[in-house]
C-alpha cells in the first residue's frame, strides 16, 4: 500500500515538472529592446563644430554652425583609422552649398530625416560598407554675414542668435576614445 502512494506521489511530481517545463518553454521570449542592441553595437563619434558657408551670388552671405555626431559599428571600426571628421565635413559641404537642401525662406520645409539619411548613405558609401548606423544632429543654425558683424560690434548683452534650423539632440560625452 506504502508503495503505491509513493508510485502516486512519484507520478504527480513528474507529472507536474513535465508541465511547469512545457509551459516554461512555450513562452514566447521576451522583446529585445532594439535601442539596448543598437548601443551595444555601436560606438558614439563625437563630431566637431564646423562653420559651412552659404554662398550666393559669388559670395559668402552667412554661416550654417553645424555639430552632427555619429553612432559606428564598434566591430567594422576596430583597427580601422578614417578620416571621419573630414569626410563629414565634405558630406557637409556637398549638402548644404552644393545640394542646398535647406531653404533659409522656409526653415520649417527643411526634412531632418532625409537630412540624416542622405549623410548616412554618403558616409556608408565612401567607407565602403555599412560603418555609420545613426547621424545625431546635435546643431544645425544659420548666421548671416550681417549679423555676424553686428555681433562684433555690439556689446556682449545685446548679441544676435542665429537662426536655428534644427533643434538638435544632446549627444552625451563619449567615454575613452579609440582613435576614431
Amino acid at each position: 500500500m506504502v508503495k503505491l502512494i509513493l508510485t502516486g506521489l512519484w507520478v504527480c511530481v513528474v507529472t507536474l515538472g513535465a508541465v511547469y517545463f512545457s509551459v516554461q518553454m512555450s513562452l514566447p521570449k521576451p522583446p529585445v529592446d532594439e535601442a539596448t542592441l543598437l548601443k551595444e553595437k555601436s560606438e558614439l563619434v563625437k563630431g566637431e563644430s564646423i562653420n559651412v558657408p552659404m554662398l550666393a551670388d559669388g559670395a559668402v552671405q552667412g554661416y550654417f554652425l553645424t555639430r552632427i555626431s555619429f553612432m559606428m559599428d564598434k566591430e567594422k571600426i576596430k583597427g580601422v583609422h578614417l578620416p571621419v571628421t573630414e569626410m563629414m565635413t565634405d558630406e557637409l559641404f556637398t549638402l548644404l552649398v552644393g545640394n542646398k537642401m535647406v531653404n533659409l525662406d522656409n526653415t520649417k520645409a527643411f526634412d531632418l530625416a532625409a537630412f540624416r539619411s542622405n549623410i548616412k548613405e554618403s558616409l556608408n558609401k565612401k567607407f565602403g560598407g555599412d560603418y555609420v548606423l545613426d547621424v545625431l544632429v546635435e546643431q544645425l543654425d544659420y548666421m548671416s554675414k550681417d549679423d555676424i558683424r553686428a555681433n562684433g560690434e555690439r556689446s556682449p548683452t545685446k548679441q544676435v542668435t542665429p537662426l536655428k534650423i534644427v533643434e538638435g539632440a544632446k549627444v552625451e560625452a563619449a567615454p575613452a576614445s579609440s582613435g576614431h
